[in-house]
């Protein structure tokens, strides 16, 4: 097993790589990052080479202490069909925050459980993330929109964020 610095393959849009940049971010933990670009030469993710790091095909993996982690959700959007992406992720994404909404007045305090930022808190900034990218609406999403200000003013959450990583375009970024 070879124990050494982490590595992060990650794809800067990639709403799950950046709950692992975060997660990062928040434990102090240096790492170097390889990016897989999603969209070029037909998705990197699918090269011989990165399909034998993880044969998911799928961004983030986290190399770490020898042990290779993976998960995503882009193929999700991929079976809906380009034509019926954004319909089909304002439907899913307002579904979600409506429920989480509601859940959010018993749990929330600064962030969506108490005080303390969470695992819920690592998901939350992303999936807005996707809200704001597929336009829709936050406005009956109060403590959602507060919660996920509060998320971005941590550092960790800004150095992570999409529109700082090495592989975001120049007109993406921050």
């Amino acid at each position: 097993m070879q124990v050494g610095k982490p590595i992060l393959y990650s794809y800067f849009r990639s709403s799950c790589s950046w709950r692992v940049r975060i997660a990062l971010a928040l434990k102090n933990m240096d790492y170097e990052t390889i990016t897989i670009n999603l969209t070029k030469d037909g998705g990197q993710q699918f090269s011989e080479e990165f399909q034998a790091l993880n044969p998911m095909k799928q961004v983030p993996a986290l190399k770490i202490d020898g042990i290779t982690i993976g998960q995503s959700n882009l193929s999700v959007l991929k079976q809906v069909g380009p034509e019926n992406q954004l319909t089909w992720a304002q439907q899913a994404i307002s579904s979600g925050f409506n429920a989480l909404e509601q859940i959010l007045q018993s749990t929330a305090g600064k962030y969506c459980v108490g005080d303390e930022v969470s695992m819920a808190d690592l998901c939350l900034a992303p999936q807005v993330a996707n809200a704001d990218r597929f336009k829709v609406d936050l406005t009956p999403y109060p403590t959602i929109s507060r919660i996920n200000k509060s998320l971005l003013a941590l550092e960790a959450f800004q150095v992570s964020h999409p529109c700082r990583q090495p592989d975001t375009p120049p007109e993406l970024r921050a």
